[in-house]
């Protein structure tokens, strides 16, 4: 491995981690176009196994954060996480099938549509005091489980850990503010990586050196992107839509790219 390749490497899980940690969630929808464009990993269905295993740390670090601050509805993370593993298992298997540049297709359409979605306002009022209990279940589970089964196919067809798939679940299945959606996707995040990572893993599809510098470059940004949201919370709406932005912009590149 050449020093341009670790370089690459550490950047690449650098501005994971930071996006992760300003925004709560997107670093791993760019964990697969870094991989392949910036790393210049071969196979993409190895980048898609090496950034799953590579999210999923990150996502479990930042998790111990949100936790630690009293953002995470486990109840409802639990329900959801079940049913994206079930999804995330039958994705991962279906993604591995299909030829490389076809998913890599796929995937900027994915990337296209979440940044446009990303750019809608919300109508809904939030509900933060929401509870997966025996009174409210009757509500909140038939739309927890089809929707956690719905985005973590998404997620393991991918190979993404699907935090701006799994935040607007969250949102539309229970109404949770977005701070609370954040910090409970981390715990569906994580469920749903650590899923695909052993499917794309026990195929021997994980390139673990790149792994290794991926996860070492992802703590200090995630580190960073953490503080800068506490500086930042204000704006964090402008964040947003300017993240938004550069999925939609990179989603363009990866269709461009798998159309050559």
């Amino acid at each position: 491995m050449g020093i341009a390749t670790i370089a690459a490497a550490l950047l690449s899980g650098g501005l994971i981690g930071l996006v992760l940690g300003l925004v709560g969630g997107g670093g791993s929808i760019l964990a697969v176009p870094l991989l392949v464009y910036v790393v210049q990993v071969g196979s993409p269905h190895a980048a898609i196994g090496t950034a799953a295993v590579a999210v999923t740390a990150n996502a479990l670090a930042s998790l111990v954060a949100h936790a630690r601050g009293g953002r995470v509805k486990w109840r409802c993370a639990s329900v959801f996480a079940i049913s994206g593993m079930i999804g995330a298992a039958l994705g991962a298997e279906l993604g591995k099938a299909v030829d490389g540049k076809r998913l890599l297709l796929l995937f900027g359409l994915l990337m296209m549509g979440v940044g446009l979605s990303m750019l809608r306002k919300r109508t809904k009022a939030d509900a933060p005091d929401v509870r997966l209990t025996r009174d409210s279940a009757s509500v909140l589970l038939p739309r927890l489980i089809p929707i956690g089964l719905g985005v973590g196919l998404a997620a393991g067809f991918f190979g993404i850990g699907g935090g701006f798939l799994i935040v607007p679940g969250l949102i539309l299945a229970t109404a949770m503010p977005l701070s609370l959606a954040v910090g409970t996707s981390l715990v569906v995040v994580s469920a749903l990586g650590l899923t695909t990572a052993t499917s794309y893993a026990v195929s021997g599809l994980v390139n673990w050196p790149i792994t290794a510098l991926l996860v070492t470059g992802g703590i200090g940004g995630t580190l960073l992107g953490t503080g800068l949201g506490r500086h930042l919370g204000a704006k964090k709406g402008l964040l947003e839509r300017g993240f938004a932005s550069i999925v939609i912009a990179v989603g363009g590149y990866v269709i461009a790219s798998s159309l050559l």
